[in-house]
Protein backbone atom coordinates (compact mmCIF):
# COMPACT_ATOMS: atom_id res chain seq x y z
CA UNK A 1 0.00 0.00 0.00
CA UNK A 2 1.67 3.64 -0.54
CA UNK A 3 1.19 6.04 2.41
CA UNK A 4 -2.03 7.79 -0.01
CA UNK A 5 -3.73 4.34 0.85
CA UNK A 6 -2.80 3.98 4.08
CA UNK A 7 -4.01 7.43 4.57
CA UNK A 8 -7.49 7.06 3.39
CA UNK A 9 -8.41 3.40 4.60
CA UNK A 10 -7.50 5.11 7.87
CA UNK A 11 -4.22 3.03 8.54
CA UNK A 12 -0.93 5.18 10.37
CA UNK A 13 0.59 6.76 7.53
CA UNK A 14 3.67 8.59 6.98
CA UNK A 15 2.87 12.31 5.90
CA UNK A 16 6.92 13.36 4.51
CA UNK A 17 5.82 10.99 1.80
CA UNK A 18 6.70 12.26 -2.12
CA UNK A 19 3.60 11.85 -2.90
CA UNK A 20 1.34 12.94 -0.17
CA UNK A 21 3.88 15.97 0.03
CA UNK A 22 2.66 17.16 -3.68
CA UNK A 23 -0.46 16.46 -3.12
CA UNK A 24 -0.42 19.29 -0.02
CA UNK A 25 1.32 21.91 -1.77
CA UNK A 26 -1.05 21.81 -4.88
CA UNK A 27 -3.49 22.40 -2.73
CA UNK A 28 -1.75 24.93 -0.74
CA UNK A 29 -1.10 26.56 -4.11
CA UNK A 30 -4.95 26.53 -4.76
CA UNK A 31 -5.74 27.55 -1.20
CA UNK A 32 -3.19 30.62 -1.80
CA UNK A 33 -4.31 31.68 -5.40
CA UNK A 34 -7.98 31.91 -4.11
CA UNK A 35 -6.78 34.03 -1.01
CA UNK A 36 -4.77 36.61 -3.36
CA UNK A 37 -7.66 36.75 -5.95
CA UNK A 38 -10.87 35.40 -4.87
CA UNK A 39 -12.23 34.97 -8.05
CA UNK A 40 -14.98 32.68 -9.83
CA UNK A 41 -11.73 30.84 -11.52
CA UNK A 42 -9.77 30.38 -8.47
CA UNK A 43 -12.92 29.13 -6.61
CA UNK A 44 -13.09 26.78 -9.76
CA UNK A 45 -9.84 25.36 -9.37
CA UNK A 46 -9.94 25.01 -5.44
CA UNK A 47 -13.58 23.25 -5.11
CA UNK A 48 -12.18 20.88 -8.30
CA UNK A 49 -9.88 19.22 -5.81
CA UNK A 50 -13.17 18.49 -3.77
CA UNK A 51 -14.87 14.99 -3.95
CA UNK A 52 -17.61 17.13 -3.81
CA UNK A 53 -19.09 21.03 -3.55
CA UNK A 54 -23.06 21.58 -3.49
CA UNK A 55 -25.09 24.34 -5.42
CA UNK A 56 -25.04 27.44 -3.45
CA UNK A 57 -22.30 26.26 -1.28
CA UNK A 58 -20.10 29.94 -0.49
CA UNK A 59 -16.34 30.06 0.72
CA UNK A 60 -14.68 32.87 1.81
CA UNK A 61 -11.48 33.69 1.29
CA UNK A 62 -8.55 32.63 3.14
CA UNK A 63 -9.38 28.93 3.49
CA UNK A 64 -6.85 26.24 3.92
CA UNK A 65 -6.78 22.37 3.47
CA UNK A 66 -4.34 19.85 3.34
CA UNK A 67 -5.56 18.06 0.04
CA UNK A 68 -8.80 18.64 -0.29
CA UNK A 69 -9.60 15.72 -1.73
CA UNK A 70 -11.43 14.27 0.84
CA UNK A 71 -13.45 17.32 1.87
CA UNK A 72 -17.51 16.57 0.69
CA UNK A 73 -19.79 19.74 0.83
CA UNK A 74 -23.41 20.05 0.31
CA UNK A 75 -25.45 22.24 -1.11
CA UNK A 76 -26.29 25.88 1.23
CA UNK A 77 -23.04 25.14 3.08
CA UNK A 78 -21.25 28.82 3.80
CA UNK A 79 -17.51 28.69 4.90
CA UNK A 80 -16.62 32.01 6.32
CA UNK A 81 -13.18 33.67 6.18
CA UNK A 82 -10.39 31.71 7.66
CA UNK A 83 -11.29 28.30 7.80
CA UNK A 84 -8.86 25.35 8.12
CA UNK A 85 -9.71 21.54 6.90
CA UNK A 86 -6.97 19.07 8.16
CA UNK A 87 -8.47 16.07 5.42
CA UNK A 88 -6.36 13.18 5.62
CA UNK A 89 -9.76 11.58 6.45
CA UNK A 90 -13.49 12.84 5.01
CA UNK A 91 -14.69 16.03 6.90
CA UNK A 92 -18.31 15.71 5.58
CA UNK A 93 -19.99 19.10 5.99
CA UNK A 94 -24.45 18.59 5.21
CA UNK A 95 -26.59 20.95 3.66
CA UNK A 96 -27.74 24.36 5.14
CA UNK A 97 -24.65 24.42 7.57
CA UNK A 98 -22.86 27.32 8.52
CA UNK A 99 -19.29 27.74 9.33
CA UNK A 100 -17.95 30.47 11.34
CA UNK A 101 -14.48 32.27 11.03
CA UNK A 102 -11.12 30.58 12.09
CA UNK A 103 -12.95 27.38 12.18
CA UNK A 104 -10.37 24.26 12.34
CA UNK A 105 -11.50 20.50 11.71
CA UNK A 106 -8.73 18.31 12.20
CA UNK A 107 -8.72 14.90 11.22
CA UNK A 108 -5.21 14.36 11.64
CA UNK A 109 -3.63 13.39 14.86
CA UNK A 110 0.23 11.56 16.02
CA UNK A 111 0.61 8.82 18.29
CA UNK A 112 0.95 9.70 22.08
CA UNK A 113 4.16 7.09 22.15
CA UNK A 114 7.17 9.67 21.28
CA UNK A 115 9.28 7.08 19.52
CA UNK A 116 6.18 6.29 17.01
CA UNK A 117 5.50 10.66 16.80
CA UNK A 118 9.35 10.58 15.56
CA UNK A 119 9.37 8.08 12.95
CA UNK A 120 6.76 10.67 11.40
CA UNK A 121 3.73 8.60 12.12
CA UNK A 122 0.04 10.21 11.45
CA UNK A 123 -2.94 8.72 11.36
CA UNK A 124 -6.62 10.23 10.89
CA UNK A 125 -10.54 10.26 11.61
CA UNK A 126 -13.30 11.44 9.70
CA UNK A 127 -15.48 14.24 10.80
CA UNK A 128 -19.26 14.46 9.85
CA UNK A 129 -21.79 17.31 10.06
CA UNK A 130 -25.39 16.58 9.78
CA UNK A 131 -27.86 18.92 8.19
CA UNK A 132 -28.46 22.89 9.32
CA UNK A 133 -25.42 22.86 11.55
CA UNK A 134 -23.90 26.36 13.02
CA UNK A 135 -20.21 26.01 13.89
CA UNK A 136 -19.17 29.34 15.62
CA UNK A 137 -16.35 30.99 14.89
CA UNK A 138 -12.73 30.03 16.25
CA UNK A 139 -14.25 26.75 17.04
CA UNK A 140 -11.70 23.62 16.56
CA UNK A 141 -13.30 19.93 15.89
CA UNK A 142 -11.01 17.17 16.12
CA UNK A 143 -10.77 13.37 14.77
CA UNK A 144 -13.76 10.99 14.44
CA UNK A 145 -16.22 13.51 15.69
CA UNK A 146 -20.11 14.12 14.55
CA UNK A 147 -22.33 16.77 14.76
CA UNK A 148 -25.81 15.76 14.40
CA UNK A 149 -28.46 17.15 12.18
CA UNK A 150 -29.33 21.09 13.56
CA UNK A 151 -26.35 21.16 16.44
CA UNK A 152 -24.75 24.34 17.03
CA UNK A 153 -21.68 24.75 18.55
CA UNK A 154 -20.54 27.91 20.31
CA UNK A 155 -17.72 29.88 18.94
CA UNK A 156 -14.15 29.33 20.76
CA UNK A 157 -15.10 25.87 21.62
CA UNK A 158 -12.72 22.52 21.22
CA UNK A 159 -15.02 19.73 20.37
CA UNK A 160 -13.03 16.77 21.13
CA UNK A 161 -16.56 14.36 21.18
CA UNK A 162 -19.46 13.66 18.85
CA UNK A 163 -22.87 15.91 19.54
CA UNK A 164 -26.16 15.11 19.69
CA UNK A 165 -28.85 16.42 16.77
CA UNK A 166 -30.12 19.91 18.23
CA UNK A 167 -27.96 20.41 21.12
CA UNK A 168 -26.09 23.22 21.78
CA UNK A 169 -22.58 22.69 23.04
CA UNK A 170 -19.85 25.21 24.17
CA UNK A 171 -16.27 25.56 25.83
CA UNK A 172 -13.50 23.79 26.03
CA UNK A 173 -14.13 21.13 25.90
CA UNK A 174 -17.32 21.41 24.82
CA UNK A 175 -19.94 20.56 27.07
CA UNK A 176 -23.89 20.40 26.68
CA UNK A 177 -25.92 23.54 27.16
CA UNK A 178 -29.05 23.04 26.31
CA UNK A 179 -31.38 21.25 23.78
CA UNK A 180 -33.18 22.99 21.26
CA UNK A 181 -36.25 22.71 19.39
CA UNK A 182 -37.30 20.32 16.75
Amino acid sequence: MTELDKMRSGAVFNPLDPELRQLRFQARERCARFAHAPTPGNLKRLTALFEACGQHTFIEPGIQVDYGTQIRLADRVYLNFGCVLLDSAWIDIGEGSLIGPSVHFYTVSHPLDADERARGDEFARPITLGRNVWVGGRTVILPGVTLGDGAVVAAGSVVRESVPARTLVAGNPARWVKDLPA
